[in-house]
């Protein structure tokens, strides 16, 4: 039985979705969780988040050019549902985790769960023709700000039942999804495009010196690592910040995270749509990448919490620049490339959300503290917001430089 193309992309939006669910499903309720075995040392709190926010980054890291260069080898549908069962087992472990080791043990088999991003993104890849990839990657985008909207407000309110009751809900949707998969998915990689595994490549050092085979992609990559820095810092620091600067409980960490899921699904799912065509990919990447650094500097200096509510939609239409960079990378490298493509970008992805939770909560613990001299509460979103300067002069030196394979291009025709 074969089943419309539409309904397996559909698929893979949902999968993309719960691993971004179960993400947002943690953020409200981590804190109390971690501070149920560690007290109320702050200090201590924070930096068990840092480590188990880095925890997840070191699996993927490891397991993203594995999935990647399996799905390329057997097919992107077996890994994809093999990770899905994955996924439920580890939510499981981690609703009966009766201590901290036990919680950082189901964030590593998380991790490498979530590898599958790879092996998705190479499944869109496959089945979207190349002018269309930048609206893919879009939706793509979109379903991971679903899971934003969703993930946050559902973690707060569960979380008020039961601590535990988000990860027995993850579970469950997770586990639907598979079943569903095994019926819907066909697979998108034929026979003749796949090619044998191997280790070298598998390897997240070696995969990551794939991306240095062509100078624009290397290039491309500099850009994506500092667009990536500046986010990993913000959701490494948004519930600490909040909770002391504004004084936000729960609830409201998850409802403001609700919102940028809901402005992000807008902006990916529709806005992308409309501006990537208009002003070409790679006028696109520099202009979000610009609205995100004067957004980082707002965040830095909003004193009250209604201020954070109203940059969130200023902030969100940075996210454009996103899926115009994908769009740039996936045209580099033909379809028995793909899997290995994003599997280098999910480790070097991963690889900055080791260093950016870390780098974010070590400025967030010496500079916002009351006592702290010199005292800068915001410190961590001005460094979020130099991440996305450099990013952007990377982006514009490259431009300049020309090459690439896109022959035409607004952006640059119009420049």
């Amino acid at each position: 039985m074969s089943f419309p193309r539409s309904a397996s992309t559909f698929f893979i939006l949902v999968t993309l979705l719960l691993d971004t669910l179960g993400i947002g499903l943690l953020i409200p309720v981590l804190p109390t969780l971690v501070s149920s075995f560690t007290g109320d040392d702050v200090g201590a709190v924070s930096r068990y988040y840092g480590a188990w926010v880095a925890v997840y980054s070191v699996m993927q890291l490891v397991f993203a050019p594995i999935l990647g260069a399996l799905s390329d080898r057997f097919g992107r549908r077996t890994v994809i549902l093999l990770s899905l069962l994955g996924a439920t087992l580890d939510y499981l472990l981690l609703a009966f985790a009766p201590s901290l080791t036990w919680l950082f043990v189901g964030r590593m088999l998380a991790g490498i769960t979530g590898a599958s991003f790879s092996a998705a993104s190479a499944y869109i890849a496959d089945v979207s023709p190349p002018e269309k990839r930048a609206q893919s990657f879009g939706l793509m985008g979109a379903a991971l700000g679903l899971g934003f909207i969703l993930g946050p407000a559902a973690g707060g309110l569960l979380g008020s039942v039961h601590l535990r009751l988000p990860f027995f809900v993850a579970a469950g949707l997770n586990l639907l999804n598979l079943l569903y998969g095994v019926l819907i998915l066909p697979e998108s990689l034929p026979r003749e495009h796949r090619r044998a595994f191997s280790l070298r490549r598998a390897n997240p050092l070696a995969s990551l010196r794939n991306l240095g085979r062509h100078p624009f992609v290397f290039g491309l990559a500099g850009v994506i690592v500092c667009n990536s820095m500046s986010q990993g810092i913000l959701q490494s620091v948004w519930a600490l910040h909040t909770e002391q600067r504004f004084g936000w409980q729960s609830l409201d960490i998850g409802m403001s995270l609700a919102l940028v899921g809901i402005c992000n699904a807008v902006v990916l799912g529709g806005l992308v749509r409309v501006v990537i065509p208009r002003l070409g990919e790679r006028r696109s990447l520099a202009v979000g990448l610009g609205l995100s650094a004067m957004s980082f500097v707002a965040f830095g200096l909003a004193h009250r919490g209604w201020l954070a509510y109203a940059l969130i939609v200023p902030f969100s239409l940075g996210g454009i620049a996103g899926p115009a960079g994908q769009a740039l990378l996936s045209r580099e490298v033909g379809p028995s490339e793909q899997g290995e493509l994003q599997g280098s970008l999910a480790s070097l992805q991963s690889l900055i959300s080791i260093v950016a939770p870390l780098l974010g909560t070590s400025l967030f613990a010496r500079f916002a503290s009351p006592t702290a001299a010199p005292y800068i509460p915001g410190a961590a979103f001005f460094a979020a917001a130099g991440f996305c300067a450099l990013g952007l002069l990377l982006a514009l030196r490259l431009f300049a430089r020309g090459g690439g394979a896109v022959v035409v291009d607004r952006s640059v025709t119009d420049a």
